[in-house]
């Protein structure tokens, strides 16, 4: 049976160099970085290297690079280390955010606004993008952050990130991005964007689970979450992931060298999925925009049919695709993300996402068109709802 991964918005396989890269610091490199001696400075210096390469993809210098666990804690320490700042909570503590947000932010910001923060929740239209003018509006004097994502995990939205970060810029407010979709993507440049913080996982970029990255504008003051040494600009306590880190700068390497050529083999595998289904499937709808959209991802609903089984269906078929954020799987709500964009009830529980990368083949995308109309008609064929 063929096995077909399009699910690439949850992870990534690793790159034969990405893995090549980080062997020997799982073999002989293994010195502690924080080490003087002969075993710790090559681990030292290939930190260093790493911190170099994540510093020129996104055109920032090397001393505003913290290695962290993941996209979630680097989100955590945006949104925590501004705020917890002393200042911050009797002078200003409010914090402006979306509904689409992935977990980390959305679950963080109702933590803070538990315990009295204040939280502006931007709605989104159709598209998924949050008005720039509502935004402006909802600025105030106690306004101490900015957190919009730059492009959604479920639908692929891209955000107008230049006119987000002109806006905090002009106010004096700080501005986050959860950028962890869109590395390796789209370009990133947080100096022409007037972003100040930026948070990225490793494994959304061919490198393994459990290494993350977060960009802090030189000069920014924040609290640490994780104290102890003086690790990572003492921003971040703990021996450092090294051979995490080697991977992680390996695949930043790799992603400037094939980005644009990348991005147009994503185009078109998912021009080519779209066009398919169109033609072989009624009564479907497209959740993902249709212009400025990551190329990695397509939300599609179909009528009639829960989503999750028609997943199952195709995972029987060897075909591997999601409902939505894998972070959130488990929950039987509708996601949060289609219901913020006003996706109808009877597409939204039946909506899945396909996301590509860099393996996966128009043979694939064939297959699929070929194999998921039937799947959808055996369905919708014991459906009350197609039936009703």
């Amino acid at each position: 049976m063929k096995q077909i991964y399009l699910d690439y918005n949850a992870t990534t396989p690793l790159l034969e160099e990405v893995v090549d890269a980080m062997l020997p610091f799982l073999e002989s490199s293994f010195g502690n970085p924080s080490s003087v001696h002969s075993f710790g400075r090559p681990a030292r210096e290939a930190i260093e290297n790493a911190r170099e390469l994540f510093a020129k993809m996104i055109n920032a210098d090397t001393s505003e690079i913290v290695f962290t666990s993941c996209g979630s804690e680097s989100n955590n320490l945006a949104l925590k280390g501004i705020l917890y700042l002393p200042d911050e909570k009797t002078k200003k503590g409010h914090v402006i955010t979306s509904t689409i947000e992935h977990p980390s932010v959305l679950e963080t910001c109702s933590h803070l606004e538990s315990i009295g923060y204040p939280v502006t929740w931007l709605k989104v239209d159709e598209n998924g993008r949050i008005s720039i003018e509502e935004l402006e509006n909802s600025i105030t004097d106690r306004t101490s952050l900015i957190s919009i994502m730059y492009g959604n995990n479920e639908i692929g939205a891209i955000q107008d990130i230049p006119a987000i970060g002109a806006a905090a810029k002009k106010k004096g407010v700080v501005f986050h991005t959860d950028a962890v979709q869109v590395l390796g993507k789209v370009p990133v440049d947080v100096k022409k964007n007037n972003i100040d913080l930026l948070s990225v996982s490793a494994h959304k970029l061919y490198a393994p689970k459990g290494i993350g990255s977060i960009y802090i504008r030189k000069g920014l003051k924040m609290e640490a979450l994780i104290h102890g040494g003086h690790q990572e600009l003492s921003r971040r306590a703990g021996t450092e992931n090294v051979a995490g880190i080697v991977a992680f700068g390996k695949a930043c390497e790799i992603s400037m060298r094939d980005m644009e050529a990348e991005n147009r083999h994503l185009s078109k595998v998912k021009e080519k999925l779209k066009n398919g289904l169109i033609t072989r499937i009624p009564k479907i709808r497209f959740n993902s925009p249709e212009s400025n959209c990551l190329p990695t991802t397509l939300n599609v609903g179909f009528l009639g049919v829960e989503g999750e089984s028609i997943l199952i269906n195709l995972d029987l078929k060897g075909v591997a695709v999601s409902t939505g954020s894998a972070c959130s799987s488990g929950s039987v709500e509708p996601s949060h993300v289609l219901v913020a964009i006003g996706t109808p009830v009877e597409y939204s529980q039946s909506s899945l996402r396909f996301s590509f990368g860099r393996f996966t083949k128009e043979e694939d995308i064939d297959y699929v068109v070929e194999i998921l109309p039937p799947i959808v008609e055996k369905l919708r064929s014991m459906s009350p709802i197609w039936n009703g």
